[in-house]
C-alpha cells in the first residue's frame, strides 16, 4: 500500500533536536511517526536483522539488505519476526509502544514520518531510492559537546566508520585518518565531540551543496522562534498547520530551560534559554578547544556572533 505523500526523513546531528523537530511535524493530520529504525539498539523491531553499524551508509552497492527494511516502513508492515526475538523487557516494551501504531498508521495510510539521525549517512539513498523529503538538523559544535558531556554516554567507537569502507571513500573526507586512528584511552571525550561533530557536519555541508531542495534546519534557529520555524517547517513539506499544533509547538519550547539527564529525550523545555545551556555545561577551556578543533567546518554555519551568548 503506497503513502499518499511523500515520506519524510527528520535527520542531523544526534542531540540536534530531531526528537523534538520529528514530534511537532508528526503532530499534522495524517502523519504516521517511525521512530529511528536504523539505531542497532532498536532492534529487534523495524530492521528483520541486526544494524551492524551506528550512522550506517547504504547505498546501491548494498541496499539489498536494507531495501526490506524502509519497503515495510513505508507501508508500516512491523516485521511480525520481532515477537519471536524479544529478549528483554526493554524490547517487550519498544514492541507494544511501535507495532499498534504501525497497524493503525497502516490502516488509515498515514504519511511516513522516520525521525533518525543514525541514518543521516543513508539520507542521499532514502531520497533517490524511495523518495524521502529530507529535513536536517544542524548544532552548534558547542552545544554537541556540552551535551554528550552531560549524559555522559558509552564512548562512540568510531570503528563504525572505519569499518565501512563505503563512507570513508564517499563522505568521510579529510577525516578518513582521524576515524581510523581515534584512541579513546589517549583522547578524551571533548576529542571525541570533535571528531564527531566535524565528520557529521562536514557530510551534512555537503548535503547542502548537492541537495537544494532539502531542508536544513539550525536548532537555535527553530529554538529562538518555534512558531515560526515550524510553520515554514509545515508549508515546506506540505503539511498542515492549525491551532492544536501551534499549541502543541508553544508548549513543547515552553518548559525548562534544563531537564534532568534521565530525561533527554523530553520534547517539553524552554528552547530560548536551552540553546545557550552549553555555557554553563562546558568549561572555558573546553569551550576555546571545541571552538579551536571545529572552526573550519563551522564556519560553514556559525559566525563569531553564535559563540557569543546573549
Amino acid at each position: 500500500m503506497a503513502p499518499v505523500a511523500a515520506p519524510i526523513l527528520v535527520t542531523g546531528s544526534h542531540r540536534s533536536g530531531t526528537t523534538w523537530t520529528g514530534r511537532m511535524l508528526a503532530v499534522a493530520p495524517g502523519v504516521g511517526y517511525v521512530h529511528e529504525p536504523f539505531s542497532p539498539r532498536r532492534w529487534p523491531g523495524w530492521s528483520r536483522r541486526p544494524i551492524p553499524h551506528w550512522y550506517l551508509h547504504v547505498t546501491l552497492e548494498n541496499e539489498d539488505r536494507y531495501a526490506g527494511l524502509v519497503e515495510d516502513l513505508l507501508a508500516f508492515r512491523y516485521p511480525p519476526q520481532s515477537v519471536l526475538r524479544i529478549r528483554s523487557a526493554r524490547q517487550a516494551f519498544q514492541l507494544i509502544d511501535e507495532a499498534p501504531g504501525a497497524l493503525w498508521n497502516r490502516l488509515r495510510r498515514a504519511r511516513p514520518l522516520v525521525k533518525d539521525p543514525i541514518a543521516l549517512m543513508s539520507a542521499e539513498w532514502l531520497a533517490e531510492r524511495f523518495g524521502f523529503e529530507v529535513v536536517v538538523m544542524i548544532r552548534h559544535p558547542a552545544a554537541f559537546a556540552g551535551s554528550l558531556l552531560r549524559l555522559d554516554w558509552p564512548r562512540f567507537d568510531f570503528r563504525n566508520w572505519a569499518d565501512q569502507p563505503a563512507f570513508l571513500r564517499d563522505l568521510a573526507g579529510p577525516y578518513a585518518d582521524a576515524i581510523r586512528s581515534f584512541d579513546p584511552t589517549r583522547q578524551d571525550l571533548v576529542d571525541e565531540a570533535i571528531l564527531l561533530w566535524n565528520v557529521i557536519h562536514h557530510v551534512i555541508r555537503g548535503y547542502r551543496d548537492r541537495r537544494p531542495g532539502w531542508v536544513f534546519v539550525r536548532h537555535e534557529d527553530l529554538a529562538e522562534e518555534p512558531v515560526k520555524g515550524f510553520h515554514e517547517l509545515y508549508q515546506r513539506l506540505d503539511l498542515e498547520w492549525d491551532r492544536i499544533a501551534e499549541r502543541i509547538v508553544v508548549r513543547s519550547s515552553t518548559g525548562r530551560a534544563e531537564v534532568p539527564a534521565y530525561l533527554h529525550r523530553t520534547v517539553r523545555r524552554d528552547s530560548r534559554a536551552a540553546r545557550w545551556s552549553w555555557r554553563d555545561r562546558l568549561t572555558s577551556e573546553e569551550r576555546e578547544r571545541v571552538r579551536e578543533g571545529t572552526a573550519e567546518v563551522a564556519a560553514a554555519f556559525y559566525e563569531d556572533r553564535d559563540w557569543a551568548p546573549r
